[in-house]
């Protein structure tokens, strides 16, 4: 397989879970109700740390990936706030995203360092 179609293919998760943020974020309504307190505060995290979790593990230059992703946080809920009839902006849920963007900054670190030394152990010694 060529290096671009491998390219292409690394990015197919990092659109989806930008279009799966996207539906989230901006939905005309919040989704129903929570099955326990703040439950919206773990779906804030998990759509934001989604993004960048498969951005960086796709390679992209991490330093734009996150800080597109921390400005999305405030500019979200501005929109939501303001714009969005049957939603409401929140300054706790701009804390979530971001602690969702440093947990998608520290996985995707994990699970790199994790595979780089499984190739490194892997790779037979000549």
């Amino acid at each position: 397989m060529s290096s671009g179609a491998s390219r292409a293919r690394s990015l197919v998760p990092v659109s989806v879970a930008v279009l799966l943020q996207i539906v989230v974020l901006y939905a005309p309504s919040g989704g129903g109700g929570s099955p326990f307190p703040n439950f919206d505060k773990l779906v804030h995290a998990a759509v934001f740390a989604l993004p960048v979790f498969f951005a960086l593990l796709a390679r992209l230059p991490w330093l734009p990936v996150v800080f597109v992703a921390a400005a999305h946080a405030p500019v979200s809920e501005f929109i939501q706030g303001t714009l969005l009839p049957n939603r409401a902006g929140d300054r706790w849920d701009v804390a979530a995203d971001l602690a969702g963007v440093a947990l998608g900054v520290l996985t995707a670190r994990f699970v790199g360092t994790r595979s780089a030394a499984r190739v490194v152990k892997d790779t037979p010694e000549r």
